[in-house]
């Protein structure tokens, strides 16, 4: 029998990492998975709102790295967070109807968990971090 190197080296890459205890991204290991969480992400978020006739994801699930809805990434799966509403709503401006978060196995083939799918809710914005004075003794610029 015969192995292909790139198998092998995969196979002993994810050996070793599980050996010693790291967490990578599973796209680092194998990078197929990505894509193939963020295509089940969605899909179950179209299942969970409804359907394509009723309900639209964000465009960043439409995308190949996810970018902007991907927020975490580890040896134990993806997590998505992204908004959606009813079809064209990106396109003709109108705001998100639904915020979904969900939780996808590292190998991209099951869900994990729905963290959340509701409303959307309100965003915090991270504190600002104060500028200093121009020059000393100057009220910081507001």
């Amino acid at each position: 029998m015969r192995f292909s190197p790139v198998l092998l080296g995969a196979s002993l890459l994810l050996a070793a990492s599980a050996a010693f205890g790291q967490t990578t991204d599973p796209y680092n290991t194998f990078p197929f998975t990505r894509q193939r969480a963020t295509n089940l992400a969605r899909m179950q978020a179209e299942r969970l709102n409804g359907g394509l006739s009723v309900y639209r994801p964000d465009a960043c699930m439409y995308n190949r790295a996810a970018e902007g809805c991907l927020i975490d990434a580890d040896a134990e799966g993806y997590t998505f967070r992204f908004l959606g509403g009813p079809p064209g709503w990106q396109v003709l401006g109108l705001p998100p109807t639904t915020e979904t978060e969900l939780r996808i196995s590292a190998d991209g083939r099951q869900v994990l968990s729905v963290l959340y799918n509701g409303a959307p809710r309100p965003t915090t914005s991270p504190q600002a971090v104060p500028l200093q004075p121009a020059t000393p003794g100057a009220p910081a610029p507001l």
